[in-house]
């Protein structure tokens, strides 16, 4: 095989195994917290049809698709995106405080879940010829790491992740309130702690990656405990 093609086709059968894990975890991911949210009072979700498994309903060209081929072509040792984030009506839910923690904590749990369901799926891999099962269980470690990864990663305590809308939720107001207002510069700082800052070190011939190690390190952490929940040994 022309050494050209036969790169093609390794990128190609690379992708083909995480098309599915990215589809499936940011969907259900955005799809949890409209369905939580609408649990507890507010139906806006519902009613602009994000409720939904259709990943075309929750899409975003750079969080879903851009990101997270920046990441696997960086190799910065991990992988996450984002979708468009679901509409949340805070005033509308029946005590926003609280709720907004449940409405929050609703995405990332659905991650977890899904990594679970992924390691259990394991167990029917026999069903299948050697080809197909070898495809089938490169799609569930995936499955188990980027929801891991994307549990992790947004319950970082910094708005508008996840993390820093239940620690506002928790918080006392004099905590809350500072931490709150960084809901539109949250996400570049976070970015900028990952991305920018292991770059500017690199140049200066230092490996500094602070954010990021941590993330592995609790991600690999859970990745571990998933096959071992699911019975895999």
């Amino acid at each position: 095989m022309d050494a050209s093609l036969e790169a093609a086709a390794g990128w190609l059968l690379q992708a083909s195994v995480w098309v599915i894990p990215v589809l499936t975890a940011i969907t259900l991911h955005e799809a949890a917290h409209g369905y939580v949210a609408e649990r507890f009072g507010d139906d806006t979700a519902r009613r602009l049809g994000r409720i939904s498994i259709n990943p075309l309903r929750h899409v975003d060209p750079f969080g879903t698709v851009i990101l997270p081929a920046m990441l696997l072509l960086a190799g910065t040792g991990f992988l996450f995106g984002f979708a468009k984030p679901v509409p949340v009506d805070f005033r509308k839910l029946n005590n926003p405080r609280r709720d907004m923690i449940f409405v929050a904590a609703a995405g990332p749990a659905a991650n977890l879940l899904m990594a679970l369901i992924a390691a259990f799926l394991y167990h029917g891999l026999g069903l299948f010829s050697p080809r197909v099962g070898a495809w089938l269980f490169a799609n569930i470690v995936n499955a188990i790491q980027l929801n891991v990864m994307l549990a992790v990663f947004n319950m970082l305590p910094v708005p508008p992740l996840d993390g820093g809308r239940v620690a506002v939720g928790l918080l006392p107001d004099a905590l809350a309130y500072p931490l709150a207002r960084l809901e539109r510069a949250g996400i570049f700082i976070v970015l900028g702690a990952l991305l920018l800052v292991p770059w500017l070190a690199a140049q200066a011939g230092i490996r500094f990656n602070p954010l990021g190690d941590l993330l592995i390190f609790v991600a690999s952490e859970v990745v571990d405990l998933v096959p071992l929940m699911a019975g895999w040994y």
